[in-house]
């Protein structure tokens, strides 16, 4: 483990007993724990994005306006679900943040999971979908996002035109030059990561595998990641892609982590997602010395040079951030984690 992070779900509302978080304090705490996980040398936070639900939906702005407050810390998605987005106008957002940030930017895509109402890319607009998941409208708008961070011209120059003109075809502005390799796409069985390493862009495994045949989480994802590994090889890509798996591992060394977290380690769940029989990976929830032992054996970790922790971001900046340096000060560095020192760019993590 390389490098490792947080996963953010970005979960807002009602938190009972009349507490409330707002759509504004989710993002304002989110600024604010990425600030201190920046100054611990934590190397990334990254957001979920859900459509009509009370979740992150348009998580751009909230990066750019972390990456402005903050150094070292890469920004990004977990994922973006295409089926809802314009390529082009997104190949500008993303290239905005990028530069920004200085080349800070992890942008996860993907089909997305499943939302909470049917078919809603299509309220947005997004229609002519031929699968019932709209994964063919995912992929044509991955194909053209591509083409328009590559810098390709995508429209026709207007020679008389009083601002420019010109001939010939005009690319998408702003450009930022290195983003296609800060791309990565979020897979949930083997075909997709294989699909992925044949684009040439980074994996990020998901919290689940659409695939269940009585092997443990670790092993199955293991797979994944080396079949990606592979057909990123085979495709002739030059350089090594980035992979991440997430997990949520809290580390219990307080009376309060006790009661929030004690007992609630578990094993894989099986169940069923978008109608597929699927695995979920386990809770890490011990002590540090015991949690350094169960992640130096699974499989995956081991495979992946980043980790994202899920993270509890309903409890408020300082209690997640005392986890966070808990796994920093504790567990990650018998991982072989160092704190972060300067941009993924500039560390060559690219």
């Amino acid at each position: 483990m390389q490098r490792f992070g947080t996963l953010s779900f970005g979960h807002y509302g009602p938190l009972g007993g009349g507490r409330q978080l707002t759509a504004q304090d989710s993002m304002l705490q989110a600024i604010d724990l990425a600030q201190g996980m920046d100054d611990l040398g934590v190397n990334g936070t990254y957001f979920r994005v859900h459509h009509f639900a009370r979740q992150q939906s348009a998580p751009l702005p909230l990066l750019a306006a972390i990456a402005a407050r903050t150094r070292h810390i890469e920004v990004g998605t977990g994922v973006i679900d295409l089926r809802y987005e314009n390529p082009l106008y997104l190949a500008e957002e993303a290239a905005a943040v990028d530069l920004i940030s200085g080349g800070r930017l992890a942008l996860g895509v993907s089909r997305g999971s499943p939302e909470t109402v049917v078919r809603g890319y299509e309220a947005f607009g997004y229609t002519g979908s031929a699968d019932p998941r709209g994964a063919d409208l995912a992929r044509d708008h991955f194909d053209l996002f591509l083409r328009a961070i590559e810098g390709e011209g995508l429209a026709e120059r207007d020679s008389s035109s009083p601002f420019g003109g010109g001939t010939g075809s005009q690319r998408v502005e702003p450009h930022s030059p290195g983003l296609r390799s800060r791309v990565w796409w979020g897979a949930g069985n083997r075909e997709t990561a294989q699909w992925a390493g044949r684009k040439g862009v980074n994996l990020m495994s998901s919290t689940l595998l659409t695939e269940a045949d009585g092997r443990p989480f670790d092993q199955l994802q293991a797979e994944q990641i080396e079949l990606f590994r592979a057909a990123w090889r085979e495709a002739g890509h030059p350089g090594t892609p980035r992979v991440s798996v997430s997990r949520s591992v809290f580390p219990i060394t307080t009376a309060e982590d006790e009661l929030y977290f004690g007992g609630s380690g578990e094993g894989d769940g099986i169940g069923y997602i978008d109608g597929f029989r699927s695995t979920f990976g386990k809770t890490y929830a011990a002590a540090p010395d015991v949690l350094v032992e169960q992640l130096r054996q699974d499989a995956a970790v081991a495979a992946a040079d980043t980790l994202m922790l899920t993270i509890p971001s309903q409890l408020g900046v300082a209690f997640n951030l005392r986890i966070i340096e808990a796994f920093a000060t504790h567990v990650a560095p018998a991982l072989g984690w160092r704190p972060g020192t300067g941009t993924p760019v500039e560390e060559g993590t690219t």
